[in-house]
């Protein structure tokens, strides 16, 4: 039997896909999830073969809980709006359904999932690098610690330190491990109000107090919070043109 997770908002939506299911005999319906939260717990616990995926849900977006999964199972998303499309299966997804659709459209996702599953392509690692660092531009971070999921806003970042193959968040005293590069962060985060101040820090413009010299060549950006973040000479460049002093 084919294990199937269903995870959408919308009531309505669960039920057209229980719906289409029942003609299916091979598949088998292990759970549905009202929302982000609860889909990446079910996941994670009834490990799925095949997951028809909505994108816009509260707390926790589709494309937010994919990007917190070790490891990926075969994904149809089922949404409203056709905007996320090129982003879906730039992700490997089997299928993208638009809602609303038909039997024979359904019908047709499931068969590809199917096949993707069968072609051996289920618990897709590959990807999940893709998922981490597609989502531009972003205001919030999804971080997930055993099974607490945290939602940091933008406007909640101190700064960004880059650790080995993960970055660290410090957001309001706390720190928070990713694994992102600072790169996707320095291009996703509102440029208007992130700094890439050194190789291996990306800073809140609004939480800096002052900069000071701290060599010939480099200088020390002082947060509000008291915390010491190194500044290159590019750095200082940049968060000269940025604040214009």
């Amino acid at each position: 039997m084919i294990r199937i997770l269903i995870i959408d908002d919308e009531p309505l939506a669960r039920s057209i896909v229980l719906n289409f299911l029942k003609d299916h005999p091979e598949v088998e319906v292990v759970g549905e999830c009202i929302n982000g939260f609860e889909g990446l717990k079910a996941i994670q616990e009834l490990q799925p073969d095949i997951v028809f995926l909505d994108v816009q849900m509260p707390k926790l977006s589709g494309f937010e809980l994919l990007e917190l999964l070790d490891e990926l199972p075969v994904i149809v998303f089922s949404t409203a709006f056709d905007e996320y499309a090129i982003k879906a299966f730039e992700l490997s997804a089997a299928d993208y359904l638009l809602k609303p659709f038909t039997r024979k459209r359904f019908d047709e996702a499931l068969g590809r999932a199917i096949e993707k599953l069968g072609a051996g392509e289920s618990r897709d690692t590959s990807a999940l690098t893709t998922v981490r660092q597609s989502s531009r531009p972003i205001d919030r971070i999804a971080v997930r610690n055993g099974t607490r999921i945290t939602i940091i806003g933008a406007g909640q970042i101190d700064f960004i330190e880059a650790q080995d193959d993960y970055v660290a968040v410090h957001a309001e005293g706390k720190k928070y491990l990713k694994q992102l590069t600072m790169k996707y962060l320095e291009e996703s985060l509102p440029s208007e109000d992130f700094v890439r101040v050194h190789r291996s820090y990306l800073v809140s413009v609004s939480k800096i107090d002052r900069i000071e010299a701290y060599s010939k060549d480099s200088y020390v950006a002082i947060l509000k919070g008291g915390d010491k973040i190194p500044v290159s000479r590019k750095g200082y460049q940049l968060l000269r043109d940025q604040l214009g002093f």
